[in-house]
């Protein structure tokens, strides 16, 4: 893999391909880092971040919460999205326009033009938590791409193939790095591995990833 045609970005700011459909914006968050975090900050007063169970009764180790129209949710029910959060059991906090601009321009700096998210999943990992290889599969149109912001402490991204056997690419990611894939990329197999005590400026002993898709 070449990076040649990037060359005359910065470095801090520059675009890696990881295969077709898929690329790593370096640092392309960190400017936005302080608003956003204030942002999850405050969206987590009004939806508590939470440790949910798979369907399989598997406590996550990952805190999570959500904003927008819809909400990712699993429990012994199954994955699905839900305008309602479970434990509130109000709507979900509405999706900032901050959010939704940097969903949308990162995107359409990838190559997907026109991206609007309905959407936006917000992971608190604490250190030993991981995610294990999973795909993005309880979305309506797999034609829209999935954009995933990293703020905080560094964590190693795994990105597979489109079956569960193939073994991933591993990746590190720093505070302010976003992946963007879709395309044929789109249903790839991907997780991170087990994140790493340490401390952020911005963060402290945590990271935080905002997950934005078009649920519907």
């Amino acid at each position: 893999m070449t990076l040649d045609l990037f060359a005359d970005q910065p470095l801090e700011k520059r675009i890696e391909p990881i295969c077709e459909g898929a690329v790593i914006l370096r640092g392309a968050a960190a400017e936005e880092a302080p608003e956003l975090i204030e942002t999850i900050r405050e969206n987590f007063a009004v939806s508590p971040p939470r440790q949910m169970k798979t369907p399989g009764g598997h406590t996550m180790s990952v805190a999570m919460s959500c904003c927008g129209e819809y909400g990712w949710v699993t429990d012994e029910k199954g994955y699905r999205y839900q305008a309602e959060d479970p434990v509130t059991g109000r709507p979900w906090p509405s999706m900032p326009a901050r959010f939704s601009k940097l969903a949308t321009e990162i995107a359409s700096q990838a190559g997907f033009p026109d991206f609007v998210p309905d959407a936006c999943l917000i992971n608190r990992y604490e250190p030993g938590s991981k995610m294990g290889l999973h795909q993005d599969k309880d979305e309506v149109d797999f034609s829209q791409p999935i954009v995933s912001v990293s703020l905080g402490l560094p964590q190693v991204f795994q990105f597979g193939g489109t079956t569960r056997s193939e073994r991933p690419v591993k990746i590190p990611l720093q505070h302010g790095d976003v992946v963007v894939w879709g395309g044929a990329s789109r249903l790839r197999y991907h997780g991170v591995l087990t994140l790493k005590a340490g401390n952020h400026p911005m963060t402290g002993a945590c990271r935080y990833n905002l997950t934005f898709r078009r649920a519907r």
